[in-house]
């Protein structure tokens, strides 16, 4: 698995914990910043890592703002894209299982670090339960290829 990871300047401190979880479980992964505390735009970083995601260079990317909502409107827009945000496990896992969410985005003002990383294993480690669920995801892949 690969991922690539992003924030914006909400989102640096939650970023590193991430980072050090992927770390921690040998998962092969890009940080792509940003790596300021001045103020910057969250779609520059979340449009071109959700575009990463789509093309087939990453299986799955994390990114995270201040609230999760900025890069999760982004990264949606990306054709091929579905970003969950994830403030609890229940629903870090679920997106998985029934929705085959492949970008993860959360909230640094939202959730702590000791949260957010057992969010971030919880996700990259749930696979997709297919069956039932696959007709969902691909109605919604087939409306975006209108």
């Amino acid at each position: 698995m690969r991922v690539i990871l992003a924030s914006d300047h909400g989102g640096v401190n939650l970023r590193q914990e991430v980072a050090d979880v992927l770390t921690e479980l040998q998962i092969d992964f890009e940080d792509i910043g940003c790596d300021c505390e001045g103020s910057v735009d969250y779609p520059d970083y979340a449009i071109p890592a959700a575009e990463r995601v789509a093309n087939g260079e990453f299986d799955k990317a994390i990114l995270i703002c201040g609230t999760g909502i900025g890069m999760s409107i982004s990264a949606n827009k990306v054709k091929g894209i579905r970003a969950a945000l994830v403030h609890d496990l229940f629903t870090a896992k679920v997106t998985r299982e029934h929705n085959d969410s492949n970008v993860l985005c959360m909230g640094e003002r939202v959730i702590g670090p000791g949260l957010a990383k057992e969010i971030a294993r919880t996700w990259v480690a749930t696979e997709f339960e297919g069956g039932r669920h696959e007709k969902r995801v691909t109605k919604i892949a087939e409306y975006e290829n209108k």
